[in-house]
């Protein structure tokens, strides 16, 4: 059997000694990018693995291309296959971020064509609460070939330019309602969101406890974001292309497939100054 949204503490915990799966620590904040290295340095998921958020899962930034621009497809699968992911591998997810860079990694791997992906459901907290062990050990990794096979998942700020004005695209704004607003934004240079996005904060897929809602009950959230518009006219953004993934990933759960990411997200969008902003 695979996993391809998420997994829970106890289908993990039967399966950490289990070859063929690979785990992956991607804690991060983006306050402090030393974090993730430090915590996992500290204690970690046993047999996991740690790809940074900036080193690993995003690609260098010129000033015009957003906070977290994707990596080069190649690289990336030269990385994956060097800590032992290939083909059957099932990769499992971490974070303590309630799955903000977790869904990042998810989405990109299943970008390069590899659906045997999930998140652990309620992250690092759900795995503690649970009596979960930890160590600090350094696993070993056999390198394999991981071919990278990128799908059509994705548009660009010229794509979003385009449809604004139209019915095509049902643009989705994953950030928090203040920063949607326009009101203390302490990340962008610029405050506001894209005209004509909606507004759906990522925290919403979740229960009080970290894990996501239940599929029936994110079906219907999502079609009531929706409006009427069919999933792959559906583009979602956030503030740098990172927890947009997590709504990707809720809509998977809800059985509405087919959504796209603009990756560039606010970041990229404010950083041109001839790009229209909406405010309120």
């Amino acid at each position: 059997m695979s996993y391809t949204t998420l997994v829970d503490v106890a289908t993990l915990q039967a399966h950490l000694a289990d070859p063929d799966w690979r785990v992956i620590d991607v804690r991060h904040q983006l306050a402090d990018t030393t974090y993730g290295d430090r915590v996992y340095g500290e204690a970690h998921l046993p047999g996991a693995v740690f790809l940074h958020c900036d080193r690993d899962l995003s690609g260098p930034m010129n000033g015009c291309n957003g906070r977290h621009p994707l990596p080069d497809p190649e690289k990336l699968a030269q990385r994956l296959g060097e800590i032992g992911i290939g083909p059957q591998t099932q990769v499992v997810i971490y974070d303590d971020a309630q799955g903000m860079i977790a869904g990042r990694l998810w989405w990109l791997l299943r970008w390069l064509g590899h659906d045997r992906v999930a998140l652990l459901d309620g992250g690092m907290q759900a795995w503690q609460a649970a009596g979960g062990a930890l160590n600090a050990t350094l696993p070993a990794s056999r390198p394999v070939s991981f071919v990278a096979e990128p799908r059509d998942v994705l548009v660009n700020a010229d794509y979003v330019q385009s449809f604004l004005a139209t019915s095509r695209m049902h643009l989705i704004d994953a950030r928090g309602p203040e920063r949607f607003r326009g009101e203390n934004e302490t990340i962008d240079p610029v405050g506001g969101h894209i005209p004509g996005a909606v507004n759906r904060f990522f925290q919403l897929n979740l229960r009080a406890d970290g894990r996501f809602k239940p599929a029936a009950e994110l079906r219907t959230e999502w079609l009531a974001v929706l409006a009427g518009c069919l999933p792959d006219q559906v583009v979602h953004q956030c503030g740098s292309g990172v927890s947009a993934c997590h709504n990707i990933l809720a809509m998977e759960i809800a059985g509405l497939s087919g959504s796209r990411l603009y990756a560039g997200s606010w970041s990229e969008w404010c950083a041109d100054p001839a790009r229209p902003v909406a405010r309120g």
